[in-house]
């Protein structure tokens, strides 16, 4: 990615958009010509062979190929959890990126297992986001430096991107966020995120509504305006990851519903701006799958966690490599002299 200078502002990041490039046909198309040719029946893989031709298309290469993936984990802390939204203190946040560092949590077992390099990028956690329900969460000015801290995790070299967050009541700004861009009810879209339950959750679905009503009628339709009002500065970082990666052709795994929500903010602002991106897993927060329906996505795995972190993402890293490997390593009919179909 060539070197630019860092956004300033939101009207930057709109800007920005009309740079970022389409996937490379050329080498979508270089992989289905291959893949007929592999020694198996057509179709045979299933999901791995389009995951294949994903990867080429979003690299801009072929064959593709994973040899450098990050895991980048976004951490940030919220004003709103002053509200009594979360089962835990806000303190966690600081204390699992301790835990993180030290090598001691899910994330880091699972980045040594699949061979990926994990980042934690820490967000000034010693100053949160304004409580949304009061005020808007962010600045325009901060929102825009969180999202030019994200686009800071594509470096060059980096061939995937897993991204994930850390964040006390960070499903609370991302039930906000869905449902000020897709609308419905706050039940539809509020869980119970780390474990809240009865007079707790009801209480987090109140504060998503009041966030809602004080700051859907002022975003417009934008969806960046909505993250600024209603998200948090790991999300934003996760949407900036997500535009530098696109300018980069790094093909992009989100984890769960956080991530997934910080990534919809995106998709008001061009067609087919997530299409770089696949959803890594289907998270056990109950509004995860009508949020991956809403975006036309289907998870990679199902295995009902809900942890955060980028675990799940970190996790489909291995199945992304498999499929990059088996595209890329398979003998053709030819050139093993096996006979092709009839």
């Amino acid at each position: 990615m060539t070197q630019r200078k860092p956004v300033a502002s939101l009207a930057e990041i709109h800007a920005l958009v009309g740079e970022l490039p389409g996937a490379d046909k050329q080498a979508e198309a270089a992989a289905a010509a291959r893949e007929r040719t592999l020694t198996k029946p057509a179709g045979a893989l299933g999901r791995l062979e389009s995951l294949a031709a994903w990867l080429a298309a979003w690299q801009g290469r072929h064959p593709p190929a994973i040899r450098r993936p990050r895991v980048a984990v976004f951490a940030a802390n919220h004003g709103v959890a002053a509200r009594g939204v979360s089962a835990y203190p806000a303190a966690v946040t600081a204390q699992m990126v301790k835990n993180f560092v030290a090598g001691g949590a899910a994330v880091n077992q699972i980045c040594r297992a699949v061979d990926a390099e994990l980042r934690v990028y820490e967000m000034d956690l010693a100053t949160p986001t304004a409580d949304f329900t009061a005020a808007p969460a962010m600045s325009d000015e901060e929102c825009a430096r969180a999202m030019a801290y994200g686009m800071m995790a594509v470096e060059p070299g980096i061939d995937l991107l897993a991204l994930g967050e850390m964040g006390i009541a960070n499903t609370t700004s991302a039930a906000a966020l869905c449902l000020a861009l897709f609308g419905g009810a706050a039940a539809d879209w509020t869980g119970p995120g780390t474990g809240v339950a009865g007079d707790a959750l009801a209480r987090k679905r109140a504060v998503v509504t009041e966030g809602v009503a004080l700051h859907g009628p002022r975003a417009a339709g934008d969806g960046l305006e909505m993250l600024r009002r209603l998200g948090g500065f790991e999300l934003a970082a996760i949407a900036g990851a997500i535009l530098a990666a696109r300018l980069a052709r790094v093909p992009v795994l989100l984890d769960g519903f956080t991530a997934t929500a910080a990534a919809a903010s995106l998709t008001t602002l061009a067609p087919g701006l997530l299409d770089h991106c696949e959803v890594a897993h289907r998270s056990a927060e109950p509004a995860h799958a009508a949020l991956c329906e809403r975006l036309g996505k289907r998870p990679l795995l199902d295995l009902g966690m809900r942890l955060g972190e980028a675990s799940g993402a970190a996790l489909a890293i291995a199945l992304l490599r498999a499929a990059a490997e088996c595209h890329a390593g398979m003998a053709t009919f030819e050139g093993a002299g096996v006979s092709g179909p009839a």
